[in-house]
């Protein structure tokens, strides 16, 4: 029952108005009495002082006791609610008008008696009452006989026992009979349209919870962006005004986010299939000619002369070497794209980097009749890269240029730098890249139309790319106009920040 927002906002809006209700009523209740107070002492402050006058209570200076049990008995007939004692100078009660039964005191305190009579606007000021220990009552008071001769205080007590008993019967009935009655009709209209302003408010709210719910129930297997093109808050409520709807639109940046990760993930795993199926088929190539020429060299060594036993051998041995390869740029692949291998920076002179790499393969482009060749101009930047790392992605470069590159072509290594970047170009005279595998080259196992015999899985470049990735520095490739491919890379000359 309590699940909906709507149903607690409706609940807590009823305890709230409840709540307020009654507190207004206390308040209300107290205000008037107050109130009611205030005005019966100001109406009557000189009610004790009328009462000594026109009553003839005192003759001859002095303070007519007769006179006064005639007043006693005439007010407790004409005016029960009020109460009128004869207090000496230190307040003691001395007569009354009072049921005697009922008097719980008798001595009241001088102080409120005093500052009345000092202030006569103090009003309400409230008095000790005789019926009680600790009740106190609004009251008029003057010195008797005289104030320039006082020998007590006739004290008047305004609301007594008869007034008490019917102020009672009132607030138990009509008074509080109209407080519960206004209290429920101002929790009904109140209820009624705050009631009314949250359907109105939470209305956006059930619209994005619908949102949400087809968001989670919609089918996400196929073509996610696709589902949820036409399901955006955006679409309704294009100004973002509210807290509500940048909650809706932070929510359709979320579910676009996770539209496109459904997406790139089926995409990864389509190609993680395609992968395993490449290097399944990578590994077994290998290792069925390997096996192939071992079981033959096994069954048939005694018909197989000396000079194709070593070349049975060999060719096996050739074939085991491509199989080690392979593994270990699956190995440093795996160990790159889970960045369990991470680059270790230093400044360090690029062009003696490319000199001695290209010293290194020299002899393998001269036993392929290829001329390999540095030119440029040595004054590079300082880089700042991993060094091993770099010579890991230029031995690549120069030997796939070695491998695609005909028997009396050429393989140019120019230095230079761009923008103040040092740069690397690798140009060979191969048959170059076809225009649809260009943007594929750097993924893994992508071997395009003119790989053919290479004998490469299509890994060097996957890794050259993530190495120069992870260094914060960039490799690219275009295809020469004369022919053949080139290859750059740009490595960066600070830390990264």
């Amino acid at each position: 029952m309590l699940k909906t927002l709507y149903t607690r906002l409706a609940l807590g809006l009823f305890l709230l108005l409840l709540a307020v209700g009654l507190l207004y009523t206390f308040i209300s209740l107290y205000s008037l009495r107050e109130y009611s107070a205030s005005v019966n002492q100001a109406l009557h402050q000189d009610l004790a002082q009328h009462l000594v006058s026109d009553r003839n209570l005192v003759r001859d200076g002095e303070l007519d006791r007769s006179a006064l049990e005639e007043l006693f008995a005439l007010y407790m007939a004409i005016n029960p609610s009020i109460e009128i004692y004869l207090l000496d100078l230190e307040g003691t009660l001395l007569s009354y008008s009072a049921d005697p039964a009922k008097i719980k005191r008798n001595q009241v305190s001088l102080a409120p008696i005093r500052s009345l009579m000092d202030d006569m606007s103090l009003y309400p000021l409230l008095g000790d009452d005789p019926r009680s220990h600790d009740r106190q009552k609004v009251f008029s008071v003057t010195p008797v006989p005289t104030a320039e001769n006082p020998e007590g205080y006739l004290y008047v007590v305004l609301r007594g026992e008869e007034y008490d008993a019917a102020e009672t019967l009132a607030r138990g009935s009509k008074v509080l009979e109209m407080s519960a009655w206004a209290l429920l009709v101002s929790l009904a209209v109140a209820m009624v349209a705050g009631l009314t302003i949250f359907r109105l408010l939470t209305r956006r709210l059930r619209s994005l919870t619908r949102l949400v719910e087809e968001f989670e129930n919609s089918d996400m297997s196929q073509s996610p962006n696709h589902t949820w093109h036409n399901k955006r808050w955006r679409d309704k409520r294009p100004v973002v005004r509210d807290e509500i709807d940048y909650l809706g639109a932070t929510f359709d940046t979320m579910a676009q986010r996770i539209a496109n990760q459904i997406e790139q993930l089926t995409e990864k795993d389509a190609q993680r299939r395609r992968l395993i199926a490449q290097v399944s088929h990578d590994l077994r190539t290998p290792l069925a000619s390997m096996q192939g020429y071992i079981e033959s060299l096994k069954l048939r060594r005694d018909r197989l002369s000396p000079q194709e036993q070593d070349r049975f051998l060999d060719i096996a041995l050739k074939e085991g070497r491509r199989l080690s390869r392979l593994v270990d740029e699956l190995f440093e692949l795996a160990a790159l794209e889970a960045r369990e291998k991470q680059p270790v920076p230093e400044p360090f002179p690029l062009a003696e980097l490319v000199h001695d790499v290209v010293q290194k393969h020299s002899q393998a482009a001269q036993d392929s009749q290829l001329t390999l060749s540095l030119s440029g101009d040595p004054a590079l930047p300082t880089a700042y890269a991993d060094l091993a790392m770099t010579e890991r992605v230029l031995d690549n470069l120069i030997s796939n240029a070695i491998a695609y590159s005909p028997p009396g072509g050429r393989i140019d290594v120019i230095v230079g730098q761009a923008e103040g970047k040092p740069e690397v170009y690798v140009q060979d005279s191969g048959p170059g890249i076809a225009e649809q595998d260009l943007a594929h080259i750097f993924d893994p196992f992508y071997r395009g139309e003119a790989s053919g015999g290479a004998g490469h899985a299509g890994l060097g470049l996957a890794i050259a790319r993530r190495i120069m990735t992870l260094q914060g520095g960039d490799i690219s490739v275009e295809n020469l106009a004369a022919g053949g491919a080139s290859f750059c890379i740009r490595l960066p000359v600070d830390a990264p920040c």
